[in-house]
């Protein structure tokens, strides 16, 4: 039987953002108790809130927009790698140490970032990529790579990882929620909001489990 783990972040108005991002402010605008005909509910927020999916030109000036991510990129068989809790930037060594193996196109990588969700307040300690694990990733040509906290990269230090990745056409996932997922192999669902020209999304993240 698959067992089916949902690696989505609730969005919610106490979600953390990045700063100087606008804050998450979902609310209902009618109300049947208030005698309207159905609920109905107004979101405004990031495009880079929760589990999201930077698309190249978020970085990249002409780079492709989220619409244009093909689909055979964003499903299919990927490996969760666990990286140890001291570790505090995911290095060369780093992911030469993980285990990812050879066929695998598509990673994500536990973290002690796991143990932030879902605390409301941002956090600047989170692990991320340098821009050598960056191009170690790129050179074992991967398709796809995501991370459980808001950036691929090292706070203060987004562009050279994200321009790296992105550059090379590395579909980018951000904020997963691996707390109860087990290090091993899935399948990936990561389907973002098809927002025309935009540079992310909103996505609703799945792993099978044979």
């Amino acid at each position: 039987m698959v067992k089916i783990h949902d690696i989505t972040v609730t969005i919610t108005n106490e979600l953390p953002v990045w700063p100087g991002d606008p804050k998450v402010s979902l609310k209902r605008i009618s109300k049947i108790e208030d005698g309207e005909n159905a609920n109905v509910s107004s979101l405004s927020m990031s495009t880079h809130s929760g589990t999201h999916m930077d698309a190249p030109y978020h970085f990249i000036p002409q780079g492709k927009t989220i619409e244009m991510l093909p689909l055979e990129v964003l499903i299919g068989p990927v490996q969760v790698v666990q990286v140890p809790d001291d570790v505090d930037v995911i290095t060369r060594t780093v992911i030469q140490n993980s285990g990812i193996q050879l066929s695998v196109e598509r990673v994500l990588f536990k973290t002690r970032n796991s143990h932030f969700w879902p605390a409301a307040d941002f956090r600047t300690d989170f692990v991320g990529i340098d821009e050598d694990g960056a191009k170690a990733l790129v050179e074992m040509k991967l398709r796809l790579v995501g991370i459980d906290y808001l950036s691929i990269s090292p706070y203060h230090r987004s562009r050279p990882t994200h321009e790296i990745l992105l550059g090379n056409d590395i579909a980018v996932l951000e904020g997963c929620d691996l707390t109860q997922v087990e290090p091993g192999f899935y399948t990936l669902f990561a389907l973002p909001t098809k927002l025309g020209g935009s540079d992310g999304a909103p996505v609703r993240a799945v792993l099978l489990e044979d």
